[in-house]
C-alpha cells in the first residue's frame, strides 16, 4: 500500500549544524554553511579559515537563524507550511487534487458526465465536463475501475479509450 502523507521537505537541524561547526577544529571551516545551503560563504570560510576565525565565531549566533532560513526555503520550494501542510495542493491516493474538490466530489462529477454522455466517458470529456485536471481524473476513473464501478474498452472508430460506468 502506498503512503498518502504528504511530503515532508529533508529539514536541517540546528544540533547537526552546530556539529559541523566543530570541523573548525579540523580546519573544515564552513560545513555548517554548505550544509544549510550557503555554497559561496561555505566556501569562503573553507578558503580562508572561517574569515581568519572570526565568522565562524560569529556564526556561532548566527547558526539557529541560518537553520529556521534553509528550512523555510526548503519548505516553500515543496509547498508545504512549517508543520507539513500543503500550501497549494493536497496529496490524496498518490495523486495531485485540488483543495477545493475532493476525491468523492469528483466521482460524483464524473458519474453524472458519463450519464449525460450515454454511461460512456473519455478521459477528455471527464476534465472538461469536471474542470479537474487529466492527473486527477484519470487517477480517480483507474480507482472506480479497480473497485468495479466501470470497465475500460477502446472507442471503435478512434481507439481512444473509454470508460463505460456500468450502472448507468
Amino acid at each position: 500500500m502506498m503512503n498518502h502523507e504528504p511530503p515532508t521537505p529533508p529539514e536541517t537541524k540546528v544540533s547537526s549544524a552546530y556539529f559541523l561547526w566543530l570541523a573548525c577544529l579540523l580546519q573544515l571551516h564552513g560545513l555548517h554553511r554548505l550544509y544549510n545551503g550557503k555554497v559561496f560563504t561555505g566556501l569562503l570560510w573553507l578558503c580562508t579559515f572561517g574569515l581568519l576565525g572570526v565568522g565562524q565565531v560569529i556564526d556561532l549566533v548566527l547558526i539557529p537563524n541560518m537553520v529556521e532560513e534553509h528550512n523555510t526555503k526548503l519548505r516553500a520550494r515543496l509547498g508545504v507550511s512549517e508543520v507539513g501542510i500543503p500550501l497549494y495542493q493536497t496529496v490524496v491516493a498518490s495523486s495531485v487534487i485540488s483543495p477545493k474538490q475532493t476525491r468523492s466530489q469528483l466521482m460524483v462529477k464524473l458519474l453524472k458526465a458519463a450519464e449525460n454522455r450515454g454511461g460512456s466517458l473519455s478521459v477528455t470529456q471527464a476534465v472538461m465536463d469536471t474542470g479537474a485536471s487529466f492527473a486527477e481524473v484519470e487517477t480517480t476513473l483507474r480507482e472506480m475501475l479497480k473497485t468495479g464501478y466501470i470497465a475500460i474498452d477502446n472507442h471503435p472508430d478512434t481507439g481512444v479509450v473509454i470508460y463505460r460506468f456500468l450502472e448507468l
